[in-house]
């Protein structure tokens, strides 16, 4: 069964992009092998994306345009505002990111703070320390601090209020899309990988918040958006239950708090 034809917009912003590809794969000695390659992606997904078979999302669109050293607006100025706002913690209503969604604005509230009739407490995730000293963590939820979600929000993404859980990403290694202090919120019934998808870890008690892809033989890639930093690590079958990975949720909303 042939895919659904993108809408006009998507296509166009794919179409751009092909353009500036072609006008620029002499100068940088580019081939889509090439650049399948770079992207580590295969070629007829490259492919797919040229020619408005597959749309654009933030983190692919990221990758081009530092491959083929533009701008992302020069392609698609929506994708570059996504871009912009994750980077500076700003968060707009259901606008899509990547793979997650911004849902509707929420808060901090403590636990005086009486709930609206559409509302439920989401609890966070946290590293806690399990003996003083020996440095060793597990992933436990918090008894404290939570954010809350409208009902209606969690029900349009198919997210059962029972399964949401907030996770605090530290560090550089997803930026520009998350950057260290950011919120992501995971729905703990949904594991099964979907390669490209973000996910919650818990990766022998550190908390993590990572792509995925599938790896023949049932093991895992975990892919960071800040490549240069953080290259993609690959984990064996065995190697996951040694190190104690285990996938917590997939990521289905995401923003900054700075």
């Amino acid at each position: 069964m042939s895919k659904k034809p993108l809408p006009p917009d998507r296509k166009e912003e794919c179409l751009r992009l092909k353009a500036i590809f072609n006008s620029r794969k002499s100068d940088l000695g580019l081939t889509q092998e090439k650049l399948a390659h770079a992207l580590d992606m295969n070629q007829s997904s490259v492919s797919h994306y040229l020619n408005g078979v597959n749309p654009l999302n933030a983190p692919v669109a990221a990758a081009f345009a530092k491959l083929l050293g533009v701008d992302v607006a020069d392609f698609s100025e929506r994708l570059a505002d996504e871009i912009a706002m994750m980077a500076t913690g700003v968060m707009p209503v259901r606008r899509e990111l990547a793979n997650a969604q911004f849902l509707d604005s929420i808060e901090v509230w403590d636990d005086d703070t009486p709930l609206d009739n559409d509302e439920v407490y989401v609890p966070f995730l946290k590293e806690v320390e399990l003996s003083a000293g020996s440095g060793r963590t597990a992933v436990q939820e918090s008894s404290n601090r939570k954010l809350r979600f409208g009902r209606n929000s969690l029900r349009n993404k198919g997210v059962d209020p029972s399964s949401a859980k907030c996770v605090t990403v530290a560090g550089n290694s997803m930026e520009p899309m998350l950057r260290n202090g950011s919120t992501v919120a995971v729905d703990t019934s949904n594991t099964r990988v979907l390669d490209g998808d973000m996910y919650a870890i818990d990766h022998a008690g550190q908390l993590r918040v990572k792509q995925l892809y599938r790896l023949p033989g049932g093991g895992l890639r975990f892919r960071s958006f800040n490549r240069d930093e953080h290259p993609d690590e690959e984990y064996t079958p065995q190697q996951i239950i040694d190190q104690e990975i285990v996938i917590l949720g997939r990521v289905f909303w995401s923003g900054g708090f700075h």
